[in-house]
C-alpha cells in the first residue's frame, strides 16, 4: 500500500526522537523505492523523509522524499527571479528537514519544528494520503473534528464521485 492511514500515537524521547509508526515506515519505503531488508536481514527504519512546519497548521508535514521532490516541477514554471518563485521556495525549502529513520524507525525532530507543533511529550501521526503529520495529540484531535464538520456542512465530495 503507497497510502498514509490512520492515526496512530507514540512519544517524542528527551532526545527528540520518536518512533515512525510501522505502517508508515512501510509506506515510506515503497514510496523511496527501498528495499525492506538490509544486507544483514533485518529491516530498515523506513527511509528518508523532508519534515517542514505546515504553514497552515501548528503541525510537522512529514513528506516522502520521493514526493517532495514531485513540487519542484510546478516551481520551475514559475520565473526564477518573481517574488512567487521566491515566496514559494521559502515556503517550501526554508525549513525544510530531511532527515532518515534509524533501524527501529526512529527519526529527530528538529527543535525548531517541534516548537512549532508544541510538541512535549505524546504526538500523534496523522495519515493524509501522500503525506503525514505529526500533532500534538488535543491539537490532532481537534484538526479532525474540524475537518470532518467542515467536509460534511459543505457536502465535500472528491472529483468525480458518485452524489
Amino acid at each position: 500500500m503507497t497510502q498514509f492511514l490512520g492515526t496512530h500515537q507514540n512519544r517524542l524521547d528527551a532526545k527528540g526522537r520518536v518512533s515512525v509508526p510501522a505502517p508508515f515506515r512501510a509506506v515510506l519505503r515503497a514510496f523511496n523505492g527501498e528495499d525492506a531488508t538490509l544486507a544483514n536481514g533485518q529491516g530498515n527504519g523506513g527511509g528518508q523523509i523532508v519534515l517542514r512546519p505546515s504553514h497552515t497548521h501548528p503541525c510537522i508535514e512529514a513528506w516522502p522524499q520521493a514526493v517532495f521532490q514531485q513540487l519542484s516541477t510546478p516551481l520551475e514554471r514559475l520565473d526564477l527571479f518573481s517574488e512567487e518563485h521566491d515566496d514559494l521556495a521559502a515556503a517550501l525549502y526554508a525549513d525544510a528537514y530531511p532527515v532518515e529513520a534509524d533501524k527501529e524507525g526512529r527519526v529527530v525532530l528538529p527543535e525548531a519544528l517541534v516548537g512549532h507543533a508544541g510538541l512535549t511529550g505524546p504526538v500523534v501521526f496523522m495519515g493524509l494520503g501522500r503525506t503525514f503529520q505529526i500533532w500534538e495529540p488535543a491539537a490532532a484531535e481537534r484538526r479532525r473534528a474540524e475537518a470532518r464538520e467542515r467536509a460534511r456542512s459543505r457536502r465535500v465530495t472528491l472529483p468525480g464521485s458518485p452524489p
